[in-house]
C-alpha cells in the first residue's frame, strides 16, 4: 500500500445505479472491475458502499451485498452500510408551472394510499465517514453527484485533502466538479467495467 497517498472511496450506490443508465439501454457496471480501474491511479485504502434498501432486503440483495464485501479475487472488498428506504406520502404534488398543489389518486380506489420510497441517510453517512476518517487518508475518492456534500468537500479540501470524483457524466453537481482535483469519468471506460453475463 502506498502510504504517501491513502485513498478513501465513498460510494453513493443509488447515484451510481441511476447514473449508469446514461451509458446505454440496459447498461450495468461491475463493482469489482470499477475498483480495479480506479486502482490503476493508485491503491484504495478503504472503500464504503452506502445504499438504502427495503426492509427486510430480498435474498438477491443479501447475496449481492455479501459479494460486495468479499475480498479479491472473488469480489471488490467494499464495506457495506445499508439504510432503510423511507416511505413518503405521494398523494399530493406541487406543479411548478401552476404554482399549486395537485392531488394524485389511484385508479383502483380513493381509499388507496399512494406513497413513494426514497433514499435517506446516505449523504449524511458519506459526509460523516469522510470527516471521521480524515486523519487516516490523503485523498477522498467520491462516487456521488450530490451537491449537498459540498460543505464537507470544501472543508476537507481546505484541510489539505485531495478530492477525486469517480462518476458518470450524468447528474453530477458542477459545484463538486469545480472543487475536484481529478475526475474519473466512468463513461470513458464504461466498456471495460461492463457486467458480463454469466
Amino acid at each position: 500500500m502506498d502510504e504517501t497517498n491513502r485513498r478513501l472511496w465513498l460510494i453513493d450506490a443509488g447515484y451510481l445505479f441511476n447514473a449508469q443508465r446514461g451509458v446505454d439501454h440496459g447498461y450495468r457496471f461491475d463493482y469489482k472491475q470499477l475498483r480495479l480501474q480506479l486502482e490503476n491511479a493508485g491503491p484504495i485504502w478503504r472503500a464504503y458502499y452506502l445504499n438504502s434498501t427495503p426492509h427486510p432486503p430480498t435474498d438477491a440483495q443479501d447475496s449481492f451485498h455479501t459479494w460486495l464485501r468479499s475480498a479479491p479475487p472473488g469480489g471488490p472488498q467494499l464495506i457495506t452500510k445499508l439504510y432503510e428506504l423511507k416511505t413518503i406520502r405521494a398523494d399530493r404534488a406541487f406543479c411548478s408551472d401552476c404554482r399549486e398543489q395537485v392531488g394524485l389518486s389511484c385508479p383502483n380506489g380513493d381509499s388507496h394510499r399512494i406513497g413513494n420510497q426514497q433514499q435517506k441517510g446516505v449523504d449524511v453517512a458519506i459526509a460523516t465517514l469522510a470527516l471521521v476518517h480524515r486523519d487516516r487518508y490523503d485523498t477522498l475518492l467520491l462516487s456521488s453527484g450530490d451537491g449537498d456534500l459540498l460543505d464537507a468537500v470544501e472543508f476537507l479540501s481546505e484541510q489539505g485533502k485531495r478530492v477525486e470524483l469517480a462518476v458518470f457524466d450524468y447528474g453530477v453537481s458542477t459545484e463538486l466538479q469545480a472543487r475536484a482535483d481529478n475526475v474519473f469519468w466512468i463513461n470513458d471506460f464504461a466498456d471495460e467495467i461492463r457486467t458480463q453475463r454469466r
